[in-house]
C-alpha cells in the first residue's frame, strides 16, 4: 500500500520563483514520502483583470507568456502527470537555468515527448484547460495570491513557499514539515519577509 502524502503543486512555468520552489519540492521527494501531482497555473489569467500586467507592463509578451502553460496543459492531458513533471523539469532547466526562452520544443525532446505538442503554444486549444486548473488552485487558496500554490492532502492549501535558493537534503525536509504544519492550521494566512535576489543554485 502506498503511504505517500499526495501533494498538488500548481505552477506557471514562466515564474522564476515557482521554478526554484519546484526544485525544493523535487528535493523533498528524496527525503520525504510524497507523491507530487503537477498542475498548471497562469499569471496571465491571474492578472487579466488589471489595467497593467505587472509581469508584462508593456503588453509585448502576452501570448508568448501563455505558450509554455498551454504546452504543459497539453502534456498533462495527453501524457499524464509524470510526463508533465518531466517536461517542467526540462523546460525550467532551459528557460530559467539557461535563459533560453525559445526552448519549449527542445524541452519536449529533453523530456522524451512528441515534438508536435509544441504546436499548441500559440493557439487557444488548451486555454480552457489552463483556466480550469488555475481556478481550481484559486478556489483552494483564495484570491490575492500568485504562483505557486501547494495543497497537501488533508491539510489545506497555501501560496508558496517562495524560497531562494532551494534548500537541499534534510533542510528541504524540515521546510516541508513546517509547510505541512502551517497548511493544517485553518486560520493561518501569512508569514513573510522582503524578497531577496533570485538564486537558482
Amino acid at each position: 500500500m502506498n503511504s505517500a502524502v499526495t501533494v498538488d503543486f500548481w505552477f506557471d512555468p514562466v515564474c522564476p520563483y515557482t521554478w526554484i520552489t519546484s526544485r525544493w519540492l523535487r528535493e523533498v521527494e528524496r527525503v520525504r514520502d510524497i507523491d507530487v501531482r503537477w498542475r498548471v497555473m497562469s499569471l496571465a489569467v491571474l492578472n487579466e483583470h488589471l489595467d497593467v500586467d505587472p509581469e508584462d507592463p508593456e503588453g509585448l509578451y502576452k501570448e508568448y507568456m501563455k505558450a509554455p502553460g498551454r504546452i504543459c496543459a497539453a502534456v498533462r492531458e495527453r501524457h499524464g502527470n509524470e510526463a508533465l513533471g518531466r517536461y517542467f523539469d526540462a523546460l525550467g532547466a532551459r528557460v530559467h537555468g539557461q535563459q533560453d526562452w525559445s526552448g519549449t520544443a527542445a524541452a519536449l525532446a529533453d523530456a522524451g515527448l512528441p515534438a508536435e505538442l509544441d504546436s499548441v503554444a500559440m493557439t487557444t486549444e488548451y486555454d480552457a484547460a489552463v483556466r480550469s486548473s488555475h481556478e481550481a488552485a484559486v478556489a483552494l487558496v483564495g484570491d490575492g495570491v500568485g504562483t505557486p500554490v501547494l495543497s497537501v492532502e488533508g491539510a489545506g492549501a497555501l501560496f508558496g513557499p517562495v524560497v531562494s535558493p532551494a534548500p537541499r537534503g534534510e533542510r528541504a525536509g524540515r521546510l516541508w514539515d513546517g509547510v505541512v504544519l502551517m497548511a493544517g492550521v485553518e486560520g493561518f494566512y501569512e508569514l513573510r519577509r522582503a524578497y531577496g535576489e533570485l538564486d537558482f543554485r
